[in-house]
């Protein structure tokens, strides 16, 4: 027989072919058998068992080398017939439904499926496991994932979030995966964590109040105050995020699931040796490292601070804010005034690193000492005179005259006015120095009988009126009083009516009193032949007491006048200079 010569009853029949599918009753979007029946370059034609053979196009025969006229394929029925009638196929949307098959049949959701991430897509990724099912950004990693495309080809392990066969679609989750893991571990990390343990970890994330740090399987709170001994104004300026450090476990919170941990703790506390380190009266240098109105902070090392206050500041001037002399960052020297180890608190001198101006001029100065210096300052108790550059003595109303009442400085003395005085008294330890006028001369008081005798006229000027009498300027400086019983042999009802201030006026003395410092006038009797017996004279010289009650009426008078001067003379407040006013000895017209 010729080889062109066909043997009809040696080939197969169709039903043979299709395995007896000749009468398959079939169905669009099924999947199909048949075998091949002719292979072209553009592809094979497929017989299915329909009247017409399909076509399966040669990009989706994956062995087109090997494929031969009678192999059988398994192919997807798209559409029974086309425009041209022939039957529409695909060998890969068969795989797919097989694969779809075999995912529905051996997962569920909640399951767990491995697969490789292929690309990023919007919204997240696209992972193969045998089908091409969805990745969420949100469902990547356990926080949110900075670059989705340092994730793409890798072959991972998934939980499955959703599966819609109909619609073929699987939602994936990676993360709670990992939070399956993460709490595994967190278990067993719980069981392992002691307080004071040393662990590693990584800084994970950075906030106001310390930094989390993940301790390979859950994360710690190191806060602020446990990150230095010293002073820290933000947790980044000790760690870092992604930086590894050593962390020791302060206590573990095994119901709330929290563990707080320190980076101070791993080195001694300083302030255990702080009085060993900086016992007192020492010299320290620091910088300082905040500045508040009443004083500024030295650190002395990290973890030590000492406090100087504005008081300690300056042995001369008055500092009132210590922005005036320290700036945050000043590199300083001090010396050690106290040590508080139990309150950790330690005080600082700065003026105590120069000598103490004040011991110079109680040295330099001793008690009685002449100086001259300018009027600085004036208040209602005193004057301020410049000693030495900043240093300033006090001259107060009371030690101005021996001889007046000075009821405010301004009297006598005028600011920038430069004036002679004498030292009182140096008090370092309160950087005081008294000062005195009045001591630059004698007490004229302490010879006033070798100049005036009970008897003698004298002649003087009115330098002030009262209801009561009139003051008489004598020789000297020294005040006496006419009682106004005392200036005219009439009954006199006003002083005025009589005398007037800057009259040229003589009197007789009638009245001395040393002690009390008072001389008692009289015009009435300061006229030729009025004389006062000897022997009064004399008894009322020594004791003072009543000449025929000129001396009550005296007595009386300057009580009146100096009510009358503390009446119209405010008070000074109430401090030192104050008491030391009111300590001072009087003079005359205070006694009087």
């Amino acid at each position: 027989m010729s080889k062109n010569n066909i043997n009809l009853e040696d080939m197969p029949s169709m039903e043979e072919l299709l395995g007896g599918q000749t009468n398959v009753n079939f169905q669009e979007n099924t999947l199909v058998k048949g075998r091949v029946a002719e292979k072209t370059d553009k592809g094979v034609l497929l017989d299915i068992g329909y009247k017409a053979e399909a076509l399966v196009d040669r990009q989706e025969i994956k062995n087109w080398d090997t494929i031969q006229v009678g192999d059988e394929l398994e192919v997807y029925l798209e559409q029974i017939e086309d425009e041209e009638n022939i039957p529409v196929v695909s060998i890969h949307k068969a795989e797919l439904q097989k694969a779809w098959d075999s995912i529905v049949a051996n997962y569920e959701e909640g399951g767990l499926i491995k697969g490789t991430i292929r690309n990023r897509v919007k919204g997240g990724l696209i992972v193969d496991v045998g089908v091409e099912a969805f990745l969420p950004g949100s469902q990547v990693d356990l926080g949110p994932a900075r670059n989705l495309d340092d994730y793409v080809g890798k072959q991972e392990d998934f939980k499955i979030l959703k599966i819609n066969a109909e619609r073929r679609n699987i939602v994936l989750s990676r993360r709670e995966l990992l939070e399956a893991a993460r709490a595994e571990q967190r278990t067993k990390l719980m069981d392992e964590l002691i307080p004071k343990q040393i662990r590693r970890g990584v800084v994970k994330n950075i906030t106001e109040f310390g930094a989390f740090v993940d301790l390979n399987g859950m994360d710690g709170l190191l806060h602020i105050t446990d990150m230095s001994w010293g002073r820290v104004s933000h947790p980044s300026e000790v760690v870092k995020v992604g930086e590894e450090i050593e962390v020791m476990i302060l206590e573990v919170d095994r119901e709330r699931q929290r563990v707080s941990l320190g980076l101070k703790q791993k080195e001694g506390n300083p302030w255990d040796t702080v009085d060993v380190k900086y016992p007192k009266d020492s010299r320290i240098k620091g910088r300082v490292v905040n500045v508040m109105p009443y004083g500024a902070f030295v650190e002395l090392e990290e973890g030590i601070e000492g406090l100087i206050h504005v008081s300690e500041m300056s042995w001369t001037k008055k500092v009132n804010r210590a922005s005036d002399i320290l700036h945050e960052g000043d590199e300083v020297e001090a010396v050690v005034l106290d040590v508080n180890k139990e309150d950790r608190k330690i005080s600082l001198g700065l003026r105590q690193t120069q000598s103490n101006p004040w011991e110079v001029i109680k040295e330099r100065y001793p008690k009685g000492t002449r100086i001259k210096g300018k009027v600085r300052n004036m208040t209602g108790y005193g004057a301020f005179v410049q000693i030495q550059d900043d240093i300033d003595g006090m001259i107060h109303v009371s030690d101005m005259s021996w001889i007046r009442k000075i009821n405010h400085p301004s009297e006598v003395l005028q600011k920038g006015m430069e004036v002679e005085a004498v030292i009182l008294d140096v008090d370092a330890d309160h950087q005081r120095i008294s000062l005195s006028m009045k001591k630059l001369t004698d007490d004229p008081w302490q010879t006033i009988q070798n100049k005036y005798q009970v008897g003698d006229v004298v002649e003087g000027k009115i330098t002030k009126l009262a209801s009561f009498g009139a003051f008489v300027e004598l020789e000297g400086g020294i005040d006496g009083l006419i009682h106004i019983s005392e200036l005219s042999d009439e009954r006199v009802n006003r002083v005025k009516d009589v005398v007037q201030v800057g009259d040229t006026v003589k009197a007789r003395v009638k009245n001395i009193n040393t002690d009390e410092r008072r001389i008692g006038l009289s015009m009435k009797d300061a006229t030729e032949g009025s004389e006062i017996p000897t022997s009064l004279a004399a008894l009322h010289s020594n004791t003072g007491n009543d000449l025929g009650g000129l001396g009550g009426m005296l007595d009386d008078a300057f009580q009146r006048a100096q009510e009358e001067t503390e009446k119209a003379t405010d008070e000074a407040p109430a401090d030192e200079d104050d008491k030391a006013t009111a300590a001072a000895p009087a003079n005359e017209d205070d006694k009087a």
